[in-house]
């Protein structure tokens, strides 16, 4: 049973993946069911940030929604954004150090698995749907790490699909960023007018 659940989860995962990566409004939807899915499914082998993480996925999901149909200038939508080298390795260093807190908080007073890589991998995740809704083209290259390392959680667990799943997801990041990087340049030219 347990399968068939984690094979849908998957789809709409990947359903997810493939619409953000077009900037379609409607892959919020279908990370909003995903989600939903991957919820149960960690909590029932014991991932519990990873279950914790999927239940903010859902939040961010109605959050992305509203944000990429309203926000931005005038309402009008969020567009793509580039952030700074200095900028990020700020976020790194934060992100880094939560995470490392929360791993000893798990090991130390909760029956979690694999707790700091579990940690990480949701710490680093939480920070990185931010900017997924905020349209930050570097969000891709955060992603391509944290799927590497969540490649090697679910295969300890047996998660079969879901390591497939991630291994897809390290290649579509990849195009990802090279398809939000390049119509950033395309958004950022100077338009014609009258030509």
């Amino acid at each position: 049973m347990m399968n068939g659940w984690e094979a849908l989860a998957v789809l709409l995962a990947m359903a997810y993946l493939i619409l953000a990566m077009r900037q379609s409004i409607w892959c919020w939807p279908a990370a909003l069911a995903s989600t939903a899915i991957y919820t149960l499914l960690f909590w029932k082998v014991s991932l519990l940030m990873e279950s914790v993480l999927n239940v903010y996925y859902m939040a961010m999901a109605v959050y992305g929604f509203w944000l990429w149909k309203n926000g931005g200038e005038g309402g009008q939508g969020q567009q793509l954004v580039s952030w700074s080298v200095k900028r990020h390795l700020g976020i790194i260093a934060v992100t880094g150090m939560v995470s490392v807190l929360v791993g000893y908080l798990m090991a130390n007073y909760t029956h979690a698995s694999m707790a700091y890589l579990d940690a990480a991998t949701t710490c680093f995740a939480v920070m990185t749907t931010v900017l997924v809704a905020k349209k930050v083209v570097e969000n891709w290259l955060y992603w391509v790490v944290i799927d590497l390392v969540s490649i090697y959680l679910y295969l300890s667990k047996g998660m079969i699909l879901t390591s497939g799943l991630f291994v897809l997801y390290v290649g579509l990041a990849m195009s990802g960023y090279w398809l939000w990087r390049k119509q950033l340049a395309l958004d950022s030219e100077p338009q014609m007018v009258g030509a």
